[in-house]
């Protein structure tokens, strides 16, 4: 892997963790915060649909762009693209379907620990990002 391929590990790995660690603070904040996000996106037909563009968008430009299947830590930014691109299309083939695959998660539960899960892919990604990526 070239200097400018780590270039884009660094900078997709630094927004990747400014998205997480947002979605993290906003979950620690607001109990509610990703029942209420998962509530509107199925209530509202142009929000899923607007939602699965931007991961489909999301998805593409990181495979286009950032398609490494290296034995380091870059594979995991390939791997949030795939999922994202698929998370994506599924949202916008079929968003009923969707969401009867994404109920088991909104348990009690599930959602309590959700920021617990982002802050540390956000501080994961933040390592590399920001910490790592500068040597």
């Amino acid at each position: 892997m070239g200097e400018d391929d780590m270039e884009l590990s660094v900078l997709v790995a630094k927004i990747i963790a400014v998205i997480y660690l947002s979605a993290s603070i906003g979950g620690f904040l607001d109990r509610d915060y990703f029942r209420r996000i998962a509530d509107g996106m199925y209530k509202n037909a142009a929000l899923a649909y607007m939602m699965g563009f931007v991961a489909v968008i999301f998805g593409f430009l990181i495979l286009h762009f950032h398609n490494f299947r290296a034995s380091d830590w870059t594979v995991l930014i390939t791997i949030i693209g795939c999922l994202s691109l698929v998370k994506g299309v599924f949202i916008i083939v079929s968003p009923k379907y969707f969401q009867r695959l994404y109920e088991p998660f909104l348990t009690d539960r599930v959602l309590k620990n959700i920021p617990y899960v982002l802050l540390l892919l956000g501080v994961l990604f933040g390592y590399f990002g920001f910490v790592h990526g500068r040597g």
